[in-house]
């Protein structure tokens, strides 16, 4: 497989791709992570990947590199009830989303896009995740101890929370930590 560039700060995302044994540099782009109103939770999770992956693709420092080196972007949301809950604005907020998703089912959307000089793959993986219901002394020890701000759904999968708290899910465990890189490196690989 090609050399691709990251277009994330993400550390999940990075030692995925890590482990994945995928060779690859970080270039990130501050963008705008609104969307037009009407789209799906699917097609919004999409919109903002393709927007960091295009911002990256018009960058000075992308266009020192081959223009076939893929660009790679995701940007992974959480629904509740129908409800986009985004990262935390701090530590009452991240309280209160664990709140929400206690002994709860909620969906986990991630939105990758793949851009390859002028050809773009853009899909999204979606995993179902059951909480067993938190007391609000676990809530408050993990969002204390983990300061889940940089999270969205101000959880980790990976982390206490999903040990402790997690009853099941129905999809990619991956997923979940930001990336579904199984699917990634398939689509990788499929690049001319």
């Amino acid at each position: 497989m090609k050399k691709i560039v990251l277009a994330s700060a993400s550390p999940r995302r990075k030692q995925l791709l890590e482990w994945a044994e995928v060779d690859f540099d970080i270039i990130v782009e501050a963008t705008d992570e609104n969307f037009p109103d009407g789209l799906t939770t699917t097609q919004t999770a999409i919109h903002i990947a393709r927007h960091k992956a295009l911002a990256v693709q018009a960058c000075a420092v992308y266009k020192r590199y081959d223009a076939n080196v893929p660009v790679l972007a995701a940007d992974t949301i959480v629904v509740c009830g129908g409800t986009i809950i985004g990262k935390p604005e701090d530590r009452d907020d991240a309280i209160r989303i664990l709140h929400l998703l206690s002994g709860k089912k909620h969906q986990v959307i991630t939105g990758v896009a793949i851009i390859n000089g002028k050809e773009e793959k853009t899909f999204a993986d979606i995993t179902e995740v059951w909480f067993h219901e938190l007391t609000h002394e676990q809530i408050v020890f993990y969002t204390d101890r983990y300061k889940p701000y940089d999270k969205a759904g101000a959880y980790a999968i990976q982390e206490w929370i999903g040990v402790v708290g997690i009853e099941r899910i129905n999809g990619d465990f991956y997923n979940v930590m930001g990336l579904p890189v199984s699917r990634v490196i398939r689509e990788l690989e499929d690049l001319r």
